[in-house]
């Protein structure tokens, strides 16, 4: 009669875990910050159908990283439960908080129960009616939430790219010059790589913002010509 396989939980958990960093890494990195028009998300993206910023309702907005049609059903189900509780209740009873409740539980179990965690992490943002009721939540992929104040970077070369964002980010900045610190700190090449010098073109950026000016639904997607400023400074 054969033993069984014995692995201790501690060991466990720290494959699983290195499993799931391992998979996130090799997306590419998402910024998400405030500036002085509201919460701007950005992010490298060649594909112009597959989104990893979305919105989820009228003034929370998404993002994620790691393995598309895992964070993909985590968008859905965040649109269901944000318009299940809105019609529910009032549309000012959806909250950020509580939506990133409710991922951390999904997250969570899928990390300890599953036979795979999940590849994913995720920012949910919230705007507030002044800059100072911003609030912006980290899901990592054993379901723990941090409440970051700012900004975050998730996915990619994220050491290298929060440091090179912070050097030259202020929350009061405006959303060009804020558009302009991402597009530099995106641009940096991986560490691994980091003689060869690669500039990422305006089109390929995938980005959008929670606009303070608009009364109800502030989700917007912005375009190239948004962009030109700071790719200007990119290109010389």
């Amino acid at each position: 009669m054969s033993m069984p396989f014995y692995i201790s939980p501690e060991q466990l958990m720290a494959d699983r875990a290195d499993y799931a960093r391992k998979g996130i890494a090799r997306g590419r990195a998402v910024i998400v910050a405030t500036c002085t028009e509201g919460i701007v998300f950005a992010t490298e993206n060649h594909s112009q159908a597959l989104h990893k910023i979305s919105e989820i309702y009228d003034r929370i907005g998404f993002a994620a990283v790691g393995k598309y049609n895992e964070f993909e059903a985590l968008r859905v189900a965040g649109i269901r439960y944000a318009d299940l509780r809105g019609y529910s209740y009032d549309r000012s009873d959806v909250t950020a908080r509580a939506l990133a409740h409710a991922y951390a539980q999904t997250l969570g179990t899928a990390f300890t129960t599953e036979s795979k965690p999940m590849e994913v992490e995720v920012v949910v943002a919230e705007l507030g009616h002044d800059a100072s009721r911003d609030e912006i939540y980290h899901l990592s992929y054993d379901g723990s939430v941090a409440q970051e104040h700012g900004c975050v970077v998730i996915g990619g070369d994220q050491d290298t790219i929060d440091a090179v964002f912070r050097s030259s980010w202020e929350p009061t900045m405006s959303l060009a010059d804020t558009l302009t610190a991402i597009t530099q700190a995106l641009s940096q090449p991986p560490q691994k790589d980091a003689e060869h010098t690669m500039v990422t073109p305006a089109p390929t950026y995938e980005a959008a913002l929670l606009d303070r000016s608009r009364p109800r639904r502030t989700f917007r997607r912005l375009t190239v010509t948004d962009f030109v400023p700071s790719t200007q400074g990119t290109r010389s």
